[in-house]
């Protein structure tokens, strides 16, 4: 090779290297173990950063942070409440590293203001905790789409499933409510004018009766083509690409079939995770707990997912000491990227507030190395 052209390839890969740094150049590789393979880059980064943190820490999630709290709500009709406040930032001195919200509110059946409001604020906060830095989770607690109404089954004991699949008589409704996620989501842009990657979590808690989409109410096989179409319509007809699809049963599993019994598929899901509240409980069983979550970690090593506590937590934190006595042990012992602590109301609380008994216990908690909270998250982006 001359000299002329050993320069010029020289120079070649420094443009390369350049452009690839600044995001103009994706590596394919970044994204062969993810479901949308057009996903935005910093949807890809997410990801891999999560990936990394698997088994070295846990990043600490707290559902609705700075939406609700213990006596208070950023809500429509409610006294207006700055979008800094946060029951975990007042105890801990952090905000969480993963925000937890749901699009209940964002694709339903009702209108107004009440519904503008909720709409406006949750954009707002979701973006707040993206310029910080943070990762943005969303549920999807979705009223039951054939009686729009009722999320429970026991409210509203109406068969859904099989009728808003492709070529049943509430197809066209279900599409709309996924058109009304997509444009949300697509508004959700963050200071540097990047759109927001989003963990997606719709339909969960499968394995238990008591949601319209639930054991009992729709076919395994059902539920498995309910969840491949929620996916393949966001990503393929819609051009959502911002999402990292999670999916997480319950707690009704004992071994890797029963886990994956109502898994959708690989090519369906980037993070698969576990609600379980009970295990963690002062009446449950620690040692049972942790299997299943390592059940879930193992999984998603071999399948190069994505794994986390999806949901859990303790009410009004009866046991003091429950985060280090029974949370901690359990989220060291699986690989997962973050644990997702559910949301604090008006009257109760899964996060201590000032006047809890609970608050010593949890400053333990929350200066344990492994437990990551948002001052020490590292870019995801």
């Amino acid at each position: 090779m001359s000299l002329k052209y050993s320069g010029s390839l020289i120079l070649f890969y420094c443009v390369v290297s350049l452009l690839s740094s600044c995001g103009v150049i994706q590596h394919s590789g970044k994204r062969q173990y993810l479901v949308d393979k057009n996903a935005t880059v910093e949807t890809v980064a997410l990801f891999h950063n999560l990936k990394r943190v698997m088994g070295k820490g846990v990043l600490f999630g707290h559902q609705d942070d700075t939406k609700n709290g213990f006596g208070w709500r950023n809500g429509y009709g409610q006294p207006r409440v700055s979008n800094l406040k946060s029951d975990l930032n007042e105890i801990a001195g952090s905000y969480p590293a993963v925000f937890g919200w749901d699009f209940s509110d964002i694709a339903g059946f009702y209108t107004g203001e009440a519904v503008a409001y909720e709409r406006h604020i949750l954009r707002r906060l979701t973006i707040d905790a993206y310029n910080r830095g943070a990762a943005n989770t969303y549920s999807w607690h979705y009223k039951n789409p054939v009686a729009k109404e009722g999320v429970f089954w026991k409210d509203t004991p109406v068969p859904a499933v099989s009728r808003i699949l492709s070529g049943g008589d509430h197809n066209e409704v279900y599409k709309r409510s996924l058109k009304e996620i997509a444009d949300f989501t697509k508004s959700l842009i963050g200071e540097d004018g990047k759109q927001i990657p989003i963990i997606f979590r719709p339909f969960h808690e499968m394995d238990g009766d008591w949601f319209w989409w639930g054991k009992g109410h729709c076919t395994i096989e059902e539920y498995k083509q309910l969840y491949r179409f929620t996916v393949s319509y966001l990503r393929d007809s819609l051009s959502v690409h911002q999402f990292l699809f999670a999916w997480s049963p319950d707690l009704h599993f004992t071994n890797v079939d029963e886990y994956l019994n109502y898994y959708p598929g690989d090519e369906y899901v980037d993070l698969l995770g576990m609600d379980n509240y009970w295990d963690l409980s002062p009446d449950g069983n620690l040692e049972i707990g942790m299997k299943k979550l390592k059940i879930v970690g193992d999984i998603a090593a071999r399948k190069h997912k994505l794994a986390a506590l999806t949901e859990t937590g303790l009410q009004n934190l009866t046991q003091p000491n429950w985060y280090t006595r029974n949370l901690l042990p359990v989220i060291k012992s699986a690989g997962i990227a973050y644990v997702l602590i559910w949301s604090n109301s008006k009257d109760a609380y899964w996060t201590p507030h000032k006047e809890s008994a609970a608050v010593a216990d949890f400053l333990s908690f929350r200066k344990d190395p492994y437990v990551i909270f948002l001052e020490k998250l590292s870019n995801m982006y």
